[in-house]
């Protein structure tokens, strides 16, 4: 069941582990990056911190040539597994709820959220610094990104140009149970570092970074929920009665609870000991805590 688990994990996004989109420039670049391979021989490229397979850091280098920022866009950042696709959906369903669309015509009930909300180096500059954002005409434009926070800031220039970003927290138990494995040298890792770059960020800007905890949606959906919405700045009036409980029902947060905790049922004691140790040693300082 692991090494299937595992195998899954790649097959999300089969293209970025090959090197078939890279350009010279990318080329001549990596082969001066430290590299490494994972666990299943693949090979990976540590660029400004991060591990990247060859398409997706090729993805990274064109996002960070030819994006162009507008005030209104809305960056949803996590670590994979981390709650990527909850906030994608709670995100969704925000803004959706000014268009009066109804349940049947929902977007979230004909698409993905990954569909919507698609990925900035995996999806849209995958193969292009200018791909086609037509689509994303209307405002807010929603994109997604599993980047550290320096590597997604490149293209913000100026005060003008700096959008709103929201970053989920997992804790890594779970992150590394719903992985099913834990190297010293993984996809979009190291963890530790691309958290405190997020934390640091929100502690540094909060009106342009949330820094938000995936468990937290547990004890207190509503509470969080909210929060977000304000901080998107599309807050719950007095007249949407009703209005919160439907969107945690259509985002199926109540089923996320189930997931939180999880690694209590896979990890011995010695291993939990252990990654505390990490823990501890790696956010030492920063002032964060799960």
């Amino acid at each position: 069941k692991k090494r299937k688990k595992r195998m899954n994990e790649k097959k999300e996004f089969p293209e970025n582990t090959r090197e078939d989109s890279l350009n010279e420039e990318t080329k001549s670049l990596i082969s001066s990056l430290p590299s490494h391979k994972d666990f299943l021989g693949k090979q990976l490229y540590n660029y400004q911190g991060c591990w990247y397979y060859p398409n997706t850091l090729q993805g990274v280098l064109n996002f960070q040539k030819g994006f162009k920022p507008q005030e209104t866009d809305i960056i949803l950042a996590s670590f994979p597994k981390s709650g990527t696709t909850w906030l994608k959906a709670l995100t969704i369903a925000l803004f959706e709820r000014f268009n009066n669309t109804s349940s049947s015509n929902h977007p979230l009930q004909s698409d993905n959220p990954h569909g919507l909300v698609p990925f900035l180096e995996m999806s849209l500059y995958h193969k292009t610094s200018t791909p086609d954002l037509t689509k994303f005409s209307s405002s807010p434009r929603l994109f997604s990104t599993h980047m550290p926070f320096h590597t997604l800031q490149a293209p913000f220039k100026d005060d003008s140009s700096r959008c709103k970003i929201v970053y989920v927290c997992r804790n890594v138990k779970d992150v590394l149970v719903s992985q099913w494995y834990f190297s010293g040298v993984g996809y979009f890792e190291p963890f530790w570092d691309i958290v405190l770059s997020y934390w640091r960020g929100s502690l540094e800007d909060p009106q342009h970074v949330l820094f938000m905890r995936y468990e937290e949606m547990k004890s207190e959906p509503s509470a969080q929920v909210k929060r977000l919405a304000e901080f998107l700045g599309c807050p719950f009036t007095e007249e949407e009665h009703g209005s919160l409980d439907k969107i945690l029902e259509l985002c199926s947060l109540r089923s996320l609870s189930r997931e939180v905790g999880d690694s209590n049922n896979h990890l011995t004691p010695q291993m939990e000991t252990k990654i505390d140790m990490i823990i501890e040693e790696k956010y030492k300082g920063s002032g964060f805590k799960y």
